[in-house]
C-alpha cells in the first residue's frame, strides 16, 4: 500500500468540499436545507475515515463555512440567523472529531498487530532456520566426528587405504557443511537486496554446460540426459546467478532421487520466455509440497522415500525472481517430478558488421 503524504489529507479535504458543493448545488431546487447538509456530513465522515484528525478537522469547517455562505440565509455572508444551523455545524465538527478519534485507535491497533506479526514471523524463521541447519549439518558431522576419531585413534593400525577413504570421507562432509552455509549467506545477500544484477547476452547451452562440469562427480552415480537445441536465442541475464539456480536444481535432483536413476534437463521457449526444466524420476513429490517446494526452509516428503528439501530451490526462485522470471514444480504421470523455471525474452542485439 503507498503512504500517504502529510498533506494528502488536506487536499482530499479541498476536493471533497468542492464535490459536495457541486452535488449540493444540484439538489438545491428540490431539497431542504437540512438534507443538503447531509450531502456536506458525509463528506466530514469520508475523510474522517481515510485521513488525519487534522483533515477530519479541516474538512468540517470547510463545510461548515461553505454551507453557510452559499445555502444559509443570509447568503452570501458567514452569518446564521436561525440557532438551529449551528448546531448542525457543531456536528459536523463533532462527528470529524468523534470518528478520526476511532480510526486512529484502529491505526494504532492494526500497526501493533502488524508489528507482533512481524515479530512472530522473524521469531518463525529463525527457529526454522535453526532447525533447518541443525537437520541438515548433523549427519556431516556426524561423519566428520568418526572419520576423524578414528583416524586419531586408530590411525596407525589402519591401512593407507582406509586413511585415505576416511580422509576422503571428511572432505567430502567438510565440503557439504560448507555447502550448506554458503547456501544461507547467499538467501540473506539475495534478501538483502545485496546483489546487484550484471546482466549481459549470454548462451543457455554455455551455462549449461559449465554446470554439468561443475557437477561431474555429483551426477557420476545418475543418468543425465540433456536435451537443449543449439539454435535456442540468446538471453540477456547474470550468467554467474543463473549458473546458481540451474545448479540448485541439478543438485537438488541428484540429492534426493536414488542413485542410477534419470536427470533430464531441457529448454525450449514459450512465448517470450525461455524454460528451463530439471526432471527426475525418484518417485515424486507429495500433492500438497508442489506449490510450496520453492518456499523458504520448507522440508517437503518426496514419495517413496524420506527427505528435506533445503535451501537451493529457494535460492534458485529468488535468482529467478531478480531476472522477472518465474519458478515452479510440477508432478510428472510417471512418478517423478519436473522442476522449471523461466527468463524473459528480449530482442537479440545486431550482429557487429564483418570487416572488409
Amino acid at each position: 500500500m503507498e503512504k500517504q503524504r502529510p498533506w494528502d489529507g488536506y487536499l482530499w479535504a479541498a476536493g471533497t468540499t468542492a464535490g459536495c458543493t457541486l452535488v449540493a448545488l444540484a439538489m438545491r431546487p428540490r431539497f431542504d436545507l437540512v438534507n443538503i447538509a447531509m450531502v456536506y456530513l458525509l463528506a466530514v465522515v469520508f475523510v474522517a475515515l481515510r485521513h488525519s484528525r487534522g483533515a477530519a478537522v479541516t474538512t468540517a469547517l470547510l463545510c461548515v463555512v461553505t454551507l453557510d455562505i452559499i445555502f444559509v440565509p443570509p447568503v452570501g455572508a458567514i452569518t446564521v440567523d436561525d440557532a438551529q444551523y449551528l448546531l448542525t455545524f457543531a456536528i459536523m465538527v463533532a462527528v470529524a472529531l468523534v470518528i478520526s478519534r476511532l480510526m486512529e485507535d484502529v491505526r494504532r491497533k492494526s500497526h501493533a498487530q502488524a508489528q507482533l506479526a512481524i515479530e512472530a514471523e522473524t521469531e518463525r524463521i529463525r527457529s526454522t532456520l535453526l532447525a533447518s541447519i541443525s537437520h541438515d549439518l548433523r549427519t556431516p558431522l556426524a561423519v566428520l566426528s568418526g572419520a576423524s576419531s578414528s583416524l586419531a585413534q586408530q590411525g596407525e593400525q589402519l591401512t593407507a587405504a582406509e586413511r585415505q577413504a576416511l580422509a576422503e570421507s571428511v572432505f567430502r562432509q567438510s565440503r557439504e557443511m560448507a555447502d550448506h552455509v554458503a547456501k544461507v549467506l547467499e538467501m540473506t545477500r539475495l534478501e538483502g537486496g545485496s546483489i546487484e544484477l550484471r546482466r549481459d547476452w549470454a548462451s543457455l547451452v554455455e551455462i549449461a554446460g559449465a554446470v554439468i562440469e561443475r557437477l561431474r562427480e555429483r551426477l557420476a552415480t545418475h543418468r543425465l540426459i540433456v536435451e537443449i537445441p543449439a539454435d535456442l536465442p540468446l538471453i540477456r541475464v547474470d550468467a554467474g546467478l543463473i549458473e546458481q539456480a540451474l545448479t540448485n536444481l541439478l543438485e537438488n535432483a541428484a540429492r534426493h532421487t536414488p542413485e542410477g536413476t534419470v536427470v533430464r534437463l531441457g529448454a525450449r521457449t514459450s512465448g517470450n520466455e525461455l524454460v528451463v526444466s530439471v526432471e527426475d524420476y525418484g518417485g515424486g513429490l507429495a500433492e500438497c509440497d508442489v506449490d510450496r517446494v520453492f518456499t523458504k526452509f520448507h522440508h517437503g516428503k518426496v514419495e517413496g522415500a524420506g527427505s528435506g528439501i533445503g535451501l537451493g530451490l529457494a535460492i534458485a526462485r529468488a535468482i529467478v525472481r531478480l531476472h522477472g522470471g518465474r519458478a515452479w514444480a510440477e508432478r510428472v504421470p510417471s512418478g517423478g517430478t519436473v522442476f522449471r523455471f523461466s527468463v524473459p525474452l528480449e530482442p537479440a542485439p545486431p550482429m557487429p558488421p564483418e570487416p572488409a
